[in-house]
């Protein structure tokens, strides 16, 4: 049985990589401007959340949540806990790339933040899906092509496996201050990617997800 996502759709620039695909029991939440993207592509969103200190708020949306503009947390990260309160377990981010660089990092580290808590996040933008993997293993099907690259996006790294790609290893350690895991390459055989110790975050091209990849990975 396939998981069930929790969708949510930011203020940032949506592309060609937006690939929703709602199911039964999946939730769509609009981050603050992202309600109008949503309603852009004529998607419905079941929850909308945020300061909206951009665009106002939807006037006719039953479930409005509005936030101060002053806060500890951003929208996207409002959107998450609302989903996590939810029982919500695997989720994917869009518009959560591109424009601000301080709110792309953010959303890289949302990655990190859903993945210690035993929980996956998916931020698919500007042709790219990055995801996080603590203390486990990502296996990736044979059918993926192009680049893929890991990082240690903070503190330390150990036990890292790469195996079915390009450059394989065994045992290694990423701190976050390298870059050695960037640039490797899928060849067209199943992929393992295995941290024993610590949190690896993992982007590859944005074509290579579809409904299936994003549910199971």
């Amino acid at each position: 049985m396939l998981d069930r996502v929790c969708f949510i759709i930011g203020a940032g620039e949506v592309g060609p990589d937006l690939l929703i695909d709602l199911q039964d029991g999946d939730l769509l939440i609009a981050a603050d401007a992202g309600w109008h993207t949503a309603e852009g592509m004529d998607l419905a969103p079941h929850l909308v959340i945020g300061d909206f200190d951009t665009l106002p708020a939807p006037a006719d949306h039953p479930n409005t949540i509005v936030l101060p503009c002053e806060k500890d947390v951003t929208d996207m990260r409002a959107a998450v806990d609302l989903g996590l309160e939810r029982g919500f377990h695997r989720f994917a981010l869009y518009g959560g790339t591109g424009g601000r660089l301080a709110h792309t990092l953010a959303n890289l580290q949302l990655l990190d933040y859903l993945s210690q808590k035993s929980c996956r996040g998916f931020l698919i933008g500007d042709g790219t899906v990055s995801t996080a993997v603590t203390d486990g293993a990502l296996d990736f099907p044979a059918s993926m092509s192009g680049y893929l690259s890991v990082f240690c996006n903070s503190g330390t790294a150990r036990g890292i496996t790469l195996s079915g790609l390009k450059y394989t290893l065994t045992a290694g350690t990423l701190t976050g201050s390298e870059a050695l895991g960037v640039s490797n390459e899928f060849t067209g055989q199943s992929a393992h990617v295995e941290v024993a110790d610590g949190t690896l975050l993992v982007l590859w091209r944005g074509d290579n997800i579809d409904n299936t990849l994003l549910r199971t990975l």
